[in-house]
């Protein structure tokens, strides 16, 4: 396990792109830790060092760690820090090797079905994206409420529902 330091970490973010800057940031350490050089239990910068290292704001530092923990590719330990996630390290050769497998298949079908893999990605996202929300509503305690971004088409494309 090692702790990656603000100022060991390399970030350029694209003035040209039309991603937002957290999103790059995101898909940068997506990136390094899908390309095996960040390991699992590797700690990542703090956040306020790293917004410091590379003179950005803290929220958009903090915006990227929360989504790579809502994917998996990290896990945030309270007092502790953000280390990658070991979820398919954790799992030995075969099971990699089923969902290798698994996920071969999957995304030739859906090549076969006229999609690119930019397609595939994102359809699966708002998949994924749908399961949560479906397992939040089932675990939605009476009085609390779920606040659900829509197509542009709803007020303000923001409804909150209440259980």
């Amino acid at each position: 396990m090692a702790i990656i330091s603000a100022d060991e970490f390399t970030f350029q973010p694209d003035p040209d792109s039309t991603s937002p800057l957290w999103l790059q940031l995101r898909r940068h350490l997506a990136y390094l830790i899908s390309a095996g050089r960040l390991k699992p239990g590797d700690q990542l910068p703090k956040i306020r060092e790293l917004a410091v290292a590379l003179s950005i704001n803290f929220n958009t530092v903090n915006k990227s760690y929360l989504s790579l923990v809502s994917d998996g590719y990290v896990k945030s330990v309270r007092g502790k820090g953000v280390f990658v996630s070991d979820a398919l390290s954790s799992a030995g050769n075969e099971e990699r090797e089923e969902v290798t497998a698994l996920l071969r298949d999957c995304l030739q079908a859906c090549k076969a079905c006229g999609l690119s893999y930019d397609d595939t990605l994102n359809q699966m996202k708002r998949y994924v994206q749908k399961l949560k929300m479906d397992e939040a509503r089932a675990r939605m305690v009476p009085g609390t409420n779920i606040i659900e971004f829509v197509a542009a088409d709803g007020p303000d494309g923001i409804q909150e529902k209440e259980a």
